[in-house]
């Protein structure tokens, strides 16, 4: 996990007018083609919590990254500040022509507008590249989409890879792997019994999850990085009555995690869940993946 460079975050309200050079975007994910829009910004102008949630709630996706990891990704590309708008009724209710005049150019000082070819905007999403490039008080940059492998790279392709359990294509989509955090719970205790303490984590439901099995991952927590043996799912061979949960069985720790944050990076699928005929074909199990996620993580 790269370490972020050092990056600003101000919300809307508390920008102050300098000239910037912005991308503007909600960014889910800042996967390979959001980098092409960010390239050359000094400043990145993002929405929180995404539009649809306001506007669409009904249709409104689960998200690849929380505001905390799409920050560290950004601040990973050389950029000097991170704005954040705190999108809500009366800020989708502003024109196209609103948000151009009074945020992007009188609050932000905009000298350079750079987005994606899809990008809409302003009051029912009336605004284009066509208005933004109309305008005089700053230059516009429209990236194309970017294709890779026939596909065309998007947040919604990437949550369906995800959610897929392709979390090692969805890094080629997203130019990082894809990150969880969370703050470790406390689950059963089980896997202590049978020689695997695992840090547990209880999923976000507004945030996407890989989908039901075995992952080889890197994990970081308390500033140590680890490889570890992440199960994903519900632990069929066992009747817990637990909803889903993320177990990390993190390689050559020992120790106690519980209330701390664990960040996961997925690399790579190892099997599906299953059942598991007894406890002891489970652990023998476990081991082989202990062995696959060592190779495959380090």
């Amino acid at each position: 996990m790269a370490d972020p460079g050092t990056l600003t975050i101000t919300w809307l309200p508390d920008a102050r007018p300098r000239e910037r050079h912005l991308a503007v975007g909600e960014f889910d994910g800042v996967h390979i083609g959001h980098r092409e829009v960010i390239h050359g910004a000094d400043t990145v102008l993002t929405f929180e919590p995404h539009p649809r949630f306001v506007v669409a709630p009904d249709s409104a996706p689960k998200l690849l990254t929380p505001l905390a990891v799409k920050a560290d990704l950004i601040a990973d590309l050389a950029v000097r500040e991170l704005v954040v708008i705190p999108f809500d009724g009366s800020f989708a209710a502003q024109s196209a022509q609103e948000f151009i005049d009074r945020e992007l150019v009188s609050r932000l000082g905009a000298r350079t507008v750079s987005v994606g070819e899809n990008f809409r905007f302003g009051n029912k999403a009336k605004g284009d590249t066509e208005l933004l490039r109309a305008q005089g008080a700053f230059s516009t940059r429209v990236s194309e989409l970017v294709e890779l492998d026939g596909e065309i790279v998007s947040s919604t392709h990437i949550r369906g890879l995800v959610t897929a359990g392709e979390v090692d294509v969805a890094h080629r989509f997203l130019g990082a792997p894809f990150q969880m955090r969370g703050i470790v719970a406390h689950g059963d205790k089980r896997g202590r019994t049978l020689g695997f303490p695992t840090a547990n984590l209880v999923p976000d439901n507004a945030l996407v999850v890989p989908g039901h099995g075995v992952y080889a991952c890197r994990a970081e927590i308390g500033g140590e990085r680890h490889l570890a043996a992440v199960n994903v799912g519900v632990r069929p061979t066992f009747q817990t009555g637990r909803g889903l949960l993320v177990e990390a069985y993190l390689l050559d720790f020992e120790g106690d995690l519980y209330g701390q944050e664990l960040r996961l990076e997925f690399l790579a699928r190892l099997r599906g869940e299953k059942r598991f005929d007894s406890v002891d074909a489970l652990v023998e199990q476990m081991h082989l993946d202990v062995v696959d996620a060592r190779r495959i993580a380090a």
